[in-house]
């Protein structure tokens, strides 16, 4: 094991107790232990810090670093965690998830196989728990941005790991008082503008999407938390490719505006002609969203 660790793994977590052993057991199977593990405690009320404060008083091979905070959402969980890493690299393996066998050492191996000063990291390959690939695969593709390989066809969740000096040179997410969810691209697309990823065409990471996660809960984030999906739609417009995609993100921003009550985001908007054209959509969203969630 090296003396000073190159990579971070880190692990946003809420009441996550029952998944997380699954997390700790695949980082005890690597066999390149040269990396920590960080554990952001996004305000649980389980047994999450006791589990950590017995894992850290084993013989893991790597170090455990634990750090609670009062909830805030997963982007607030990432704000922190940038805070605290130190090493070249860093990958977010969520607490439901598995960091796939060898991922360590054939995410450090590709790295120091490539030149890699010019790129922002590495973007490869989720699989679901059996193996299946989540979305497509790379193909041939040596680089890219993460913008751009969706824009291209891609498809799926893909793991990103980022050279740490690079992340830390963008803004943090935005926080917003009584919300809880800013989408994590926000980050990812400001990097896409400046570098690119090189492309490990292999499974990093196995995951499992469960029935409270935030991917299964959309229409309850959008009403809870108008002001970040505002935002983030505002924020999409700007820098969209497509026209097709500026329009969804146009009646989602009036949507979202209406919700969080902000009689000014016509002024606001960066599109201003296209969200006067989407505010009749964007009411019929709002509509939509409200009776989902009453629903539920």
């Amino acid at each position: 094991m090296e003396s000073r660790p190159r990579i971070t793994v880190f692990t946003p977590a809420y009441n996550r107790a029952h998944t997380l052993p699954r997390t700790y057991e695949s980082l005890k199977k690597q066999s390149n232990k040269n990396f920590i593990w960080l554990i952001i405690d996004d305000g649980s009320t389980d047994n999450t810090k006791e589990l950590v404060e017995q894992w850290i008083h084993e013989n893991n091979e790597f170090e455990i670093q634990y750090i609670y905070k009062e909830n805030g959402g997963m982007h607030t969980a990432h704000n922190v965690a940038y805070e605290h890493i130190y090493t070249e690299l860093n990958v977010c393996i969520d607490s439901d998830d598995c960091l796939a066998d060898e991922a360590i050492e054939k995410i450090l191996t590709f790295w120091d196989c490539h030149n890699h000063e010019n790129y922002a990291g590495i973007i490869g390959l989720d699989s679901n728990l059996n193996g299946n690939i989540i979305g497509k695969d790379f193909g041939n593709l040596k680089e890219t941005t993460l913008s751009g390989y969706y824009n291209s066809g891609g498809k799926g969740d893909k793991k990103l790991v980022y050279r740490t000096d690079i992340i830390k040179k963008y803004p943090q997410y935005p926080v917003f008082e009584g919300e809880k969810y800013v989408g994590l691209n926000y980050k990812y697309i400001l990097i896409d503008q400046d570098y690119k990823l090189l492309v490990l065409n292999e499974v990093l990471c196995n995951v499992e999407y469960q029935e409270d996660g935030s991917s299964c809960s959309m229409w309850k984030q959008y009403y809870n938390n108008p002001q970040g999906f505002a935002f983030l739609r505002k924020f999409y417009m700007q820098y969209n490719t497509s026209f097709k995609r500026n329009i969804m993100d146009a009646i989602h921003y009036v949507s979202s505006s209406k919700l969080a009550g902000n009689r000014h985001y016509i002024q606001e908007s960066p599109k201003k002609l296209l969200t006067v054209l989407a505010i009749p959509f964007g009411n019929i969203l709002k509509r939509v969203i409200k009776k989902k969630v009453r629903k539920n």
